[in-house]
């Protein structure tokens, strides 16, 4: 098989995904487009040569739909012989795009890929694709149907994280989002969001709070007790799993992932692709990926269950790993991992997560790989395993390498 390299990523700030968010003024295939200028400037891509972009999306409806990286190539003044497709797994999408490309590079279909993702949550709400899992009982049923954000009350309930435990973490997750932004650990990727006379709209991410602590956290109610006490399904989590006798409610808006705006892409590309491209130095290479799916109750321990395939298929243990990216849809999603391989906390999303940064749906995956892969980089760190939960019970995970 081909080897895939990685030779370029960026994404966009993210922005607050509210209608008083700095990106809410842009639609959604420019903050695509953004990121296609970028990748391409940034390596002086002849565009005619790009075999597809792939990009992530999940509510790809109205401005977000009809193939969004095909508009978004055109809004970029792309050759329009670059292809464009978008894919959904939930919040896997983007990291599933790069897997996507990665597989068509290694099996020899193309040289070139450009893959990543897209959400702009304040202009094209979260859910308004639908769907048979929220509304159809003879999905929902058998699928156990609950909020996510019961499903990670759930999860802490079953494997033992109190409120404190699931504060404290969030509370990290600002302090290393804060820390490497001062240090200018993310300058090189973030690129700053400008209108069409060239004023700058956003050049940060604008979702933390770096002041939180915990007894900022401590005044917040739970956001989920409500739909699992009231809405029944509470009843369903404990049917699901009755070793269970009733949830302990932990999440709120400080511990679980912002709703924000964002954009990603990455390049990817054959040797033989970065050779005709003008000789481009790759900065990775996919070492291996897989998908699972998961109990559809507990809904968010799918990274627990594809890492262990992903090990398994690629002959590789977790000693092997130096560093882990692991999207922070919320807290307890990262503490369940933590426990289940025993990882210690200065090995894990060492610059932060969503929940200080934000969770724009398809674009998160390919941000998280590109986060990671920088930090090996400085780090002079060899290996990173990047992994995602997913709604409806699944997982992805993809180990890169430093080249």
């Amino acid at each position: 098989m081909t080897e895939v390299f990685i030779y370029d990523h960026v994404r966009t700030p993210r922005g607050r995904g509210k209608k008083d968010g700095s990106l809410h003024e842009v639609p959604s295939v420019r903050l695509a487009a953004k990121t296609l200028e970028a990748i391409r400037d940034r390596n002086g891509l002849d565009t005619s040569e790009v075999d597809d972009i792939i990009m992530g999306c999940v509510d790809p409806v109205m401005e977000a739909g009809a193939v969004i990286s095909r508009g978004a190539a055109f809004e970029a003044g792309y050759s329009t012989k670059a292809p464009g497709m978008q894919i959904s797994r939930f919040c896997a999408s983007g990291l599933d795009a790069v897997n996507f490309g990665a597989a068509k590079i290694a099996q020899g279909a193309d040289d070139i890929v450009i893959a990543g993702g897209v959400e702009s949550m304040s202009r094209v709400g979260l859910g308004m694709s639908g769907g048979a899992w929220f509304m159809d009982p003879s999905v929902n049923f058998p699928a156990y149907f609950m909020p996510q954000g019961v499903s990670a009350d759930l999860i802490a309930t079953k494997y033992g994280f109190s409120r404190d435990d699931v504060d404290a973490y969030a509370v990290e997750s600002q302090k290393r989002a804060a820390n490497a932004w001062d240090k200018g650990y993310f300058k090189n990727s973030v690129i700053p969001v400008k209108d069409q006379n060239g004023l700058m709209i956003l050049d940060h991410d604008e979702h933390m709070r770096p002041g939180t602590d915990m007894q900022a956290l401590a005044s917040l109610n739970p956001s989920f007790q409500m739909p699992g006490e009231m809405g029944g399904f509470e009843a369903v989590a404990i049917q699901a799993h009755p070793e269970v006798e009733r949830l302990n409610y932990v999440h709120h808006a400080g511990n679980s992932s912002g709703i924000v705006d964002g954009a990603a892409a990455v390049l990817l590309g054959s040797k033989a692709g970065g050779e005709r491209m003008g000789g481009l130095k790759p900065r990775g290479r996919i070492k291996a990926f897989a998908n699972i799916g998961s109990d559809p109750a507990l809904m968010l321990t799918g990274p627990v269950d594809v890492t262990e395939k992903l090990l398994k298929r690629s002959g590789m243990t977790l000693a092997d790993i130096d560093l882990f990216e692991l999207n922070e849809a919320f807290a307890a999603v990262v503490l369940r991992y933590m426990q289940a391989f025993d990882i210690a906390h200065d090995k894990i999303n060492v610059n932060g997560g969503a929940i200080a940064m934000g969770h724009p749906l398809g674009a998160t995956g390919a941000m998280i790989l590109g986060t990671v892969l920088d930090e090996l980089e400085r780090r002079d760190l060899n290996t990173a395993l990047v992994t995602l939960c997913i709604g409806a019970g699944m997982g992805t995970a993809t180990i890169i390498e430093r080249v």
